[in-house]
């Protein structure tokens, strides 16, 4: 298919103009020009779960290759099936094509973080990791670079009512007589308290409401990842604008609305089972059964900011990701085996030499009378 890019101009020179997160406007790249971007009042809507799964396609997701023109330049290039946004290869002109899902984002938190804020944020990172290789430690000191990308997310609200069963463990003591042998091999009998502990069924019913429950709808970074990036300030979440998008890369969901929700319950259920406890009381509980219904269910689809890298080490890919609101910063890490041997070798030739000198005091005796002859 092929679509015609969308791209923001300078309206003083002509020049493109991309989204600063310095000055939250549009600046241009030669002038400097800045131009605002207008708030809309637009209010960001939930929508009904239940009614959108009905109404939803539930074919399989279509491979569609975008073929793009760039309007700047006139050169054509291939996006990958869901990207919408990102920078002509030719002429670095930023460029926003049609979305091509049914359900469309319509809100988003702008980039907080500029890219030099956010590689500040991860060299900080880097340098707290032990045995990292040293070319990981270097990897931002040439030209690898941070890409920005708004990447797509579900939020859901939910009222959930769960019924439960379950036992509550009370502990209480009970004095009883033990034998214990003392240092001269003799036995003797001594009186000692023991916990126990004394369950009782319980069954009750807890009640909770969760707001923007935010669960990952993109596959370009892992769920590992994504999840270690939170927790997101949805109170900052603005009307949907392409504005916010000139210069970074953006994508469509392609976690589909049913199975993002079905995360979203995994997070909402460790609460759940948190409150469960709380409900139960006593020292200890547990839990044989719990029902949740999952009531008034809305959703939102957004899009949240995120710097993204990837790091070539041992014929394997390590990917990070640094949260553009927060600074946060997640990924996988690799280890130098090297800089690992020669910390073991160390310790041990430490503790080898700690207890040869032990059993070698004169060695000691030694080392003093010749320190003190030395500074005498």
């Amino acid at each position: 298919m092929k679509f015609t890019a969308v791209n923001f101009t300078c309206p003083s020179c002509g020049a493109p103009l991309k989204f600063s997160p310095a000055t939250g406007t549009l600046v241009c790249e030669f002038c400097r020009k800045e131009t605002p971007i207008s708030e809309a009042d637009t209010p960001i809507e939930e929508h009904n779960l239940s009614e959108a799964l009905q109404k939803l396609d539930q074919t399989p997701n279509r491979q569609i290759e975008k073929k793009v023109h760039c309007k700047k330049c006139g050169g054509e290039f291939t996006l990958t099936p869901y990207t919408f946004s990102t920078n002509c290869p030719y002429c670095g002109t930023p460029s926003i094509t049609d979305f091509v899902k049914e359900i469309t984002p319509q809100s988003l938190i702008p980039f907080r973080l500029n890219h030099k804020e956010a590689q500040r944020h991860f060299k900080q990172w880097v340098g707290s990791l032990w045995f990292a290789p040293t070319a990981f430690t270097k990897y931002l000191d040439g030209d690898n670079k941070l890409t920005g990308y708004y990447l797509p997310y579900w939020t859901y609200d939910s009222d959930t009512v769960t019924d439960y069963q379950g036992q509550r463990g009370d502990i209480y003591y009970v004095t009883v007589t033990k034998n214990i042998q003392d240092s001269q091999g003799r036995i003797r009998q001594v009186r000692t308290q023991e916990p126990r502990i004394r369950w009782t069924p319980v069954s009750g019913r807890v009640t909770l409401s969760f707001d923007d429950i935010t669960v990952g709808a993109s596959k370009t970074v892992t769920r590992t990842i994504l999840q270690s990036l939170e927790p997101w300030d949805t109170s900052t979440l603005v009307p949907f604008d392409e504005k916010y998008l000139a210069g970074f890369e953006a994508e469509e969901y392609t976690v589909g609305l049913d199975n993002g929700f079905e995360y979203a319950k995994v997070k909402m259920n460790r609460m759940i089972e948190n409150a469960i406890r709380r409900d139960i009381g006593g020292d200890q509980q547990q839990i044989t059964a719990a029902n949740t219904r999952y009531l008034n269910t809305t959703y939102k689809n957004i899009l949240l900011p995120v710097w993204v890298a990837s790091f070539e080490w041992n014929h394997k890919t390590y990917r990070y990701a640094v949260n553009a609101q927060t600074g946060k910063v997640s990924g996988e890490r690799p280890y130098s085996m090297v800089k690992i041997f020669f910390a073991v070798a160390t310790v041990l030739l430490a503790g080898a030499a700690f207890f040869y000198l032990n059993a070698h005091p004169e060695i000691i005796e030694n080392i003093r009378t010749y320190s003190a002859h030395i500074i005498g």
